[in-house]
């Protein structure tokens, strides 16, 4: 009897001791999350009305390329710093992460890059999950359920979808494999995560998949030809921002001058193109996809100035470029086939997410939770086939490369 009071005892503990972290991480994304969404509403309005910031672009980037590389150590490499730590790395994830990645992406917003958000959530998350472990005196062998947990929160928190952002944190580790270790755990943080976003008064757009047309042979191939071309497209996009970066380094060893000439050439697209349009989130490009209002090249336009802003070094996130480039290029390609245009929109959304960050099922899940069950099977196929496609070249090289199959474990 008393050993096993023992035992309950233990295990109380430690689930006490699990639900405090959670509830820690959680609440932390949240929060911060909130903050860092109405601080991005705040700046994106403030650059749209002072058009002359986009100016102070070279700037901004010298200096958080000072500040970088003075103060955050190896917090430069990003998201692949927190997946490497969950595959198993031995790297300290440093505090100045957190700051660095917050007012870094503020910065980038309010200058004009064209960046996401979606990184800079998972980098938040993931230092907190690093320093409240700490706190908690966690053993080294259970920081890969920290990692996830930061991970889901973040991404939970950013997106408003908490089963997709479990699914991520579980599946973005490695390509080819979803372990469920730490199932549990990852969904109470991401829900938590987006309860507190909500509580917070942050509202996460929607948008209708409309009308599925009727299932026939001739829409069969025409959503498999779409999925492949999403696919390729991720993975322009992806090799895109590695093989920009390399030329930069390439051409310019010092990463000031690096900085500085990326952003010039960021400021030329503009004037190339007499259009901020894709500047920043760019969040209207959503809007015109779905409505049928995007130009014909919208997809590919976002794509270079986000490639040329990730590639000069830019803090941000890749996903909500990703949304958009796909979903641009859905509603082109549904008005070259006649088929109905939010239906092929939202299938781009998520298809080239999907290529581009090899998480098919947690790309499949989003699809779910924002557009709705009603079109689950076009949305698993068009998933599949663009990961698939991608080549396996992801936006994460920290992804540990397994075959090109999902598999759980």
């Amino acid at each position: 009897m008393i050993i096993g009071g023992m035992a309950d005892m233990a295990i109380l503990k430690t689930i006490s001791k699990w639900l405090g972290i959670i509830i820690c991480i959680g609440g932390g994304s949240g929060s911060l999350s909130a903050f860092f969404l109405t601080s991005l509403s705040f700046v994106t309005a403030v650059r749209e009305a002072n058009s002359w910031l986009i100016f102070c672009l070279p700037l901004a980037g010298v200096l958080f390329t000072w500040l970088y590389l003075r103060f955050g150590g190896n917090a430069s490499r990003g998201n692949n710093l927190i997946i490497d730590q969950a595959n198993g790395g031995e790297e300290s994830i440093p505090w100045q992460m957190l700051p660095l990645t917050l007012f870094g992406t503020l910065t980038t917003h309010l200058f004009g890059g064209s960046v996401g958000r979606e990184g800079t959530a998972v980098q938040m998350g993931g230092t907190m999950a690093e320093y409240v472990g700490k706190l908690w005196h966690i053993e080294e062998r259970h920081r890969y359920l920290l990692m996830i947990c930061g991970i889901s929160g973040g991404f939970s928190a950013v997106f408003g979808t908490p089963i997709a952002g479990t699914i991520f944190s579980l599946e973005v580790l490695a390509i080819g494999k979803l372990s469920t270790k730490g199932l549990i755990p990852s969904l109470m943080t991401a829900l938590l995560a987006n309860f507190v976003t909500t509580f917070f008064g942050v509202e996460h757009r929607r948008y209708e998949m409309g009308s599925i047309p009727h299932t026939n042979l001739k829409l069969i191939g025409l959503i498999c030809a779409f999925a492949i071309i999403f696919g390729l497209t991720s993975r322009l996009f992806s090799r895109g921002i590695a093989k920009l970066k390399q030329l930069y380094r390439q051409l310019f060893p010092n990463p000031f001058w690096r900085a500085a000439i990326g952003s010039g050439v960021v400021l030329l697209l503009v004037f190339l193109y007499q259009s901020t349009r894709y500047l920043g989130l760019s969040l209207p490009l959503l809007t015109d996809a779905f409505n049928g209002e995007q130009l014909p090249f919208d997809f590919l336009n976002k794509l270079l100035f986000t490639v040329f802003s990730l590639g000069a070094g830019f803090q941000g996130g890749e996903v909500t470029p990703l949304f958009e480039i796909g979903a641009t290029l859905g509603s082109t390609l549904a008005q070259m086939s006649a088929l109905p245009v939010s239906f092929v929109a939202a299938l781009g959304f998520v298809g080239v997410f999907a290529g581009a960050t090899n998480t098919p099922l947690a790309c499949f899940i989003m699809g779910i939770e924002l557009f709705g069950s009603e079109g689950a099977a076009w949305l698993l196929i068009v998933c599949v086939i663009s990961y698939l496609c991608s080549g396996g070249e992801g936006i994460y090289s920290a992804q540990l490369k397994g075959k090109k199959v999902t598999v759980l474990s």
